[in-house]
């Protein structure tokens, strides 16, 4: 049906279907169809100001009811902020620290317990001990 639309309107056949399926559904595309629907944008002005003033009407995806939805980051946004940390990240990274601070402790203190254990194992023999056991034992002591 849309495509005999389309046919009638401009009087050749629609042949971009593939890439309305990809981009129908598109956040961005939503926009802009909405407010083309809506007769709010008009052919002179292509940008608005929202009604906060920082932030252009096309970084505003689509109405939700009362509350609108933000658009993803582009590429390009994304890659430039991939530098920066944020401060949950740094927090992130601070408990983190905090974890393997605790973990480095803990792995020391069972490093130490096998060797207490093996100690106390060539102390309780009854047996005399063989060269190698012997030098073992001196070095644990020490």
């Amino acid at each position: 049906m849309a495509h005999e639309i389309f046919y009638n309107d401009h009087k050749f056949k629609f042949n971009l279907h593939h890439a309305w399926e990809e981009l129908k559904n598109d956040q961005k595309w939503c926009a802009l169809a909405s407010s083309k629907l809506d007769g709010t944008q008009s052919p002179s002005v292509k940008k608005r100001r929202c009604e906060d003033g920082g932030e252009e009407a096309s970084s505003q995806a689509t109405t939700n009811g009362d509350h609108p939805t933000k658009r993803p980051l582009g590429v390009k946004a994304a890659k430039g902020a991939g530098g920066k940390r944020t401060l949950v990240d740094q927090l992130g990274v601070s408990d983190f620290q905090g974890m393997w601070s605790i973990k480095e402790k803990d792995l020391v203190a069972k490093e130490r317990l096998k060797k207490m254990g093996l100690l106390e194992s060539l102390i309780s023999k009854k047996e005399p001990l063989s060269q190698f056991e012997e030098a073992l034992k001196e070095k644990l002591i020490t």
